[in-house]
């Protein structure tokens, strides 16, 4: 297996570990979690790059890369909500958009068409990473000491909640124009 597969299969395994130990209760739980999750998010940032620089693209790759993405993310995020720290409500609309974009490439790819991500798209994984990660660093920076809190106690809070919103609705946007966009895929099955 090469090394963007191996990566990829990482991220799977990150995964568990990550929402292990969001519930398990020990100390410092947020703060690894927080490891975890950057480590996971590296592995998707370069997973790709290294296959393409490679040329060492697999039909596994392509299957597994986003799904892996798909499962890190929606982890997070109904984790999220399981420890109460994302409202239930943006779970579900960025879940939501998950699955239903998948649902199309599943249906395109029934029909042999191939539909690559778009740069809407792109930017709405990195805001949502950007909002997991501030989140985690909010919960997890109390457990660093009095330092952290002095440093992060006067931004964090309000860089959450905003990137939450960013994270939200760039959701919207990029599913909806992903769909409006490959309208004709589904519209000609009704």
């Amino acid at each position: 297996m090469n090394l963007p597969n191996q990566l990829t299969l990482s991220r799977m395994a990150l995964t568990v570990a990550f929402v292990a130990v969001m519930f398990s209760g020990l100390p410092l739980a947020e703060t690894v979690a927080l490891a975890l999750f950057i480590v996971a998010s590296l592995t998707d940032l370069y997973d790709g790059r290294i296959a393409r620089r490679r040329k060492i693209i697999t039909n596994f790759g392509i299957l597994m890369d986003p799904l892996a993405d798909k499962i890190l993310v929606c982890s997070a995020f109904i984790v999220f909500v399981g420890r109460d720290l994302f409202p239930a409500w943006m779970t579900i609309v960025i879940v939501a958009r998950e699955l239903a974009i998948t649902g199309l490439r599943l249906l395109a790819a029934s029909k042999q068409v191939v539909l690559a991500a778009e740069g809407y798209g792109k930017h709405k994984t990195t805001s949502q990473i950007v909002a997991i990660i501030s989140v985690l660093t909010l919960v997890s920076y109390p457990e660093w000491g009095g330092w952290a809190i002095a440093v992060f106690d006067s931004w964090v809070p309000w860089f959450t909640e905003a990137a939450k919103w960013v994270a939200v609705i760039l959701t919207i946007v990029s599913g909806g124009l992903y769909l409006w966009r490959n309208r004709q895929i589904y519209l000609t099955d009704l």
